[in-house]
């Protein structure tokens, strides 16, 4: 039998696991969310001395979040440099697209036969959000708002694994926008969202899925993908070509 010591030691190691685990939740969010709304560039070194004290938490709490954001690939973690926001190359800002594509056709299929009456109206009041923020310009929440539509869409078709995939995605789409932004790339024609809610209302998987993927095209076409040597060509046609 446990003494009440040992009893009492226990429970305090679960009390403090608990707020442990509520402080890494917490930073975890505001750090997700600062770079979804653009306030977190591409490449910003995240010191863990820095954060422990903005949080008011140890370096291990901080650690183990800043791991956790490099499993899903939104930070890379440098050996002997330290943790820093991802930077997306342009070849894996393809990739991205490409991963993104293969992955939410699929779930909006399995939305149209999965989503009940609540799931709509979570999505509608949802894209009110979105169109509110677009009607007051406020850029960031535009952005934020965009890119959580498509991970409810991965909570609606039920798998969290998915969910969670889906996720690290969207917060790389949000990178790869800052990297490879035209001024006017916002992530999400306006109205595509509804539009996809009306295909799923109408349980039209055929229809979703077309407007999925014109949606992702859409937001990669808004971006400057050029590798080196097309860039070079265009230097070439430029300055030679063009005489």
């Amino acid at each position: 039998m446990p003494t009440n010591k040992k009893r009492a030691k226990t429970a305090e190691n679960e009390v403090a696991g608990s707020f442990d685990g509520a402080h890494r939740h917490v930073i975890y969010e505001r750090l997700m969310n600062a770079i979804s709304e653009h306030r977190l560039q591409p490449g910003t070194k995240l010191s863990e001395d820095r954060l422990a004290a903005i949080f008011n938490v140890s370096r291990t709490t901080v650690r183990s979040v800043l791991q956790q954001l490099a499993h899903e690939l939104v930070v890379t973690i440098v050996p002997n440099r330290g943790a820093f926001v991802a930077s997306p190359t342009v070849e894996e800002a393809r990739e991205l697209f490409e991963a993104r594509r293969q992955i939410e056709l699929p779930i909006i299929e399995k939305v149209c036969r999965c989503a009940t009456k609540k799931d709509l109206a979570r999505l509608r009041a949802h894209v009110a959000q979105e169109d509110e923020a677009r009607r007051r310009d406020d850029r960031r929440t535009t952005v934020r708002l965009s890119g959580e539509f498509h991970v409810m869409l991965a909570q609606v078709s039920g798998n969290r694994f998915i969910e969670r995939t889906m996720r690290g995605l969207q917060m790389l789409t949000c990178l790869t926008i800052l990297l490879y932004n035209a001024p006017t790339a916002q992530a999400c024609l306006h109205d595509e969202h509804a539009r996809l809610i009306d295909a799923v209302e109408a349980g039209n998987a055929k229809l979703a899925q077309k407007i999925m993927d014109e949606h992702l095209e859409h937001i990669e076409a808004t971006l400057r993908l050029h590798g080196p040597e097309e860039e070079n060509d265009d230097l070439e046609s430029i300055l030679v070509h063009g005489l």
